[in-house]
């Protein structure tokens, strides 16, 4: 089980990223743009993956990581169960989410190809 408080330390703890409030929803952001969102009353995380991503996250355990019903997760939008997941695997989601939104070159700059 990861807590709130830990998933917001976790995504605070990339690189240039800063806390904002979506439709009364915290959320994290990398230039601007929205990688990902807590869901403090359900316990969940929202990242956005790419499809190929969400595939492969969601392969483990779909009672911990699925996609966000309807248009939205067939977009790559998808839940994390803070209840049920380790926090090595909330932190490689959303690290992967950062990378996703981020500018290539913070990518290329933080993490480095021999990294990916």
């Amino acid at each position: 089980m990861v807590s709130i408080a830990t998933a917001r330390q976790s995504a605070l703890s990339l690189p240039e990223v800063v806390e904002k409030s979506h439709f009364d929803t915290p959320d994290f952001r990398v230039n601007k743009k929205i990688f990902a969102s807590i869901n403090e009353g359900k316990s969940l995380v929202m990242v956005k993956l790419s499809l190929v991503d969400q595939s492969v996250f969601c392969s483990f355990d779909s009672d911990v990581i699925y996609p966000v019903p309807g248009g939205w997760g067939r977009a790559g939008a998808t839940f994390i169960n803070l209840k049920k997941v380790r926090k090595s695997m909330l932190l490689d989601a959303l690290t992967t989410a950062w990378k996703n939104v981020a500018p290539r070159k913070w990518v290329e700059k933080y993490y480095p190809a021999n990294d990916k």
